[in-house]
């Protein structure tokens, strides 16, 4: 962009000079409209996250018999929602702040077969595309027993067909490991920030990486060239797929049931706050637009991003969503949040979720790390750097935003919380690699 150009975004959102310098900022959304006005404006609806749901209870059979893990959740792919009250005793001491509510974590860190939140929207985009083409080709009928797919006959009849997809990492590894398993082709395209342990686990299940040296966008920009000249592959669009979106969006209404389990209410009277981590935006962006579906404005989605990647900030912040990149604005996108190193966000989720989303807030790559060695200290729980940039959300909202809480008439009702941080990825992690991590967190703990 030109000079300026940017000069004049600076002075119509001064917050965009904070972010230039990378300092941590907390942006309340000032478009955020009623559910009833959002939902109307919507290019997605409730029964496209419940055609989304029974697709996933249809294939439940399959995945029960092809992944193991998955038996005693009956071939449903979901992981657990725990409290976490010495954490929060932690982040009032550690930031003298008091956070009013409970805080519990949902752990998409331990989801089973790929280990993070992607194998929602990765695994649910394969399985559609599977199961139209066994239905085009007379190889299943929706009212089959799906375990047939777990079969040399189906995985001889896929392997005609090839999936790619471009990824930082964990989506690569959730679409790589389903495809792979079904017997599709698979090519991932990886950007430069990629972690090596994530290209080698790829290619020990057979599945073609190709690297680049460039970022995310680059990655997505060549996979994406590539399979346009190819009629028998299907393209995972991280930037554009409803399908994806919409596979993250059926964890709502599971969270919803897991509520319940412990007793938690979401009404008028006791508010509910989200945090989730954000890089392209797709992960995110389905949950919380399922969230809102499940509980209207009880609900209060933050996004979360790192100081050196805030592109959907940068989008919905100046309006421009896709038309900008942090690259632009001379912020560099290079963060340890490897997950969440992504320059320009999806047009398609920002413009989607902007009349939803309460705000979005940055976190440095040093707290995530302190945050990291703090989560395991205190609840023996360990997650990957980028799936801790939620954890601070709760100290920013209390701390820096009593306007949010004014505006949305909110302080009498905020001993009656909830705080969810949304823990994205780490439980594939290697030891070796987990280890670097936590001694990186010890290292800057002792600095402070």
């Amino acid at each position: 962009m030109k000079e300026i150009e940017i000069q004049a975004l600076k002075n119509e959102h001064p917050l965009l000079n904070n972010l230039i310098s990378l300092q941590e900022v907390f942006w309340v959304n000032p478009n955020i409209e009623q559910f009833q006005t959002a939902i109307k404006k919507s290019p997605l609806t409730q029964e496209d996250v419940k055609d989304a749901e029974v697709r996933l209870q249809r294939f439940a059979p399959y995945i029960k018999k092809a992944f193991p893990e998955t038996e005693k959740s009956d071939g449903i792919i979901e992981s657990p929602l725990v409290k976490i009250p010495s954490m929060k005793k932690s982040l009032e001491r550690t930031y003298d702040q008091q956070i009013f509510g409970e805080l519990l974590l949902k752990c998409d860190s331990h989801l089973p077969i790929s280990g993070s939140i992607k194998a929602r929207g990765g695994i649910y985009e394969v399985l559609k595309t599977a199961e139209s083409l066994a239905l085009q080709h007379g190889m299943l009928t929706i009212d089959e027993d799906y375990s047939i797919l777990h079969s040399d006959k189906f995985r001889h009849f896929f392997s005609q067909f090839s999936i790619a997809v471009g990824s930082t990492g964990n989506l690569g590894l959730s679409i790589g490991i389903i495809s792979a398993q079904l017997g599709f082709k698979v090519t991932v395209h990886m950007s430069a920030d990629a972690k090596q342990w994530k290209k080698d686990l790829l290619r020990s299940k057979q599945v073609e990486v190709i690297e680049y040296e460039a970022d995310y966008s680059k990655a997505v920009e060549e996979g994406r060239l590539q399979a346009a000249n190819n009629q028998t592959c299907h393209f995972i669009d991280d930037e554009n797929s409803h399908d994806l979106f919409l596979g993250y969006a059926v964890a709502a209404s599971r969270l919803s049931k897991q509520l319940e389990a412990l007793q938690v209410k979401v009404d008028q009277e006791h508010p509910l706050f989200v945090y989730l981590p954000c890089g392209v935006g797709g992960g995110p962006g389905g949950v919380a637009f399922g969230l809102k579906l499940m509980f209207q404005d009880n609900v209060h989605c933050f996004f979360a991003e790192p100081t050196h990647s805030p592109c959907m900030l940068l989008g919905l912040m100046t309006g421009l969503h896709d038309q900008i990149s942090v690259q632009d604005v001379g912020i560099d996108n290079i963060t340890a949040a490897d997950g969440l190193a992504v320059g320009r966000a999806s047009g398609f989720v920002g413009k989607t979720i902007e009349p939803f989303l309460s705000g979005n807030y940055t976190v440095s790559d040093e707290q995530l790390y302190l945050l990291l060695k703090e989560l395991l200290d205190t609840e023996n729980i360990f997650l990957e750097p980028s799936a801790l940039a939620g954890m601070i959300g709760p100290v920013k909202l209390c701390n820096e935003n009593t306007d949010y809480i004014l505006k949305h008439n909110l302080t009498e009702k905020m001993q009656n919380a909830t705080h969810i941080i949304w823990g994205t990825g780490g439980s594939m992690v290697p030891k070796e690699e987990m280890e670097l991590y936590i001694q990186t967190g010890s290292t800057l703990a002792s600095r402070n």
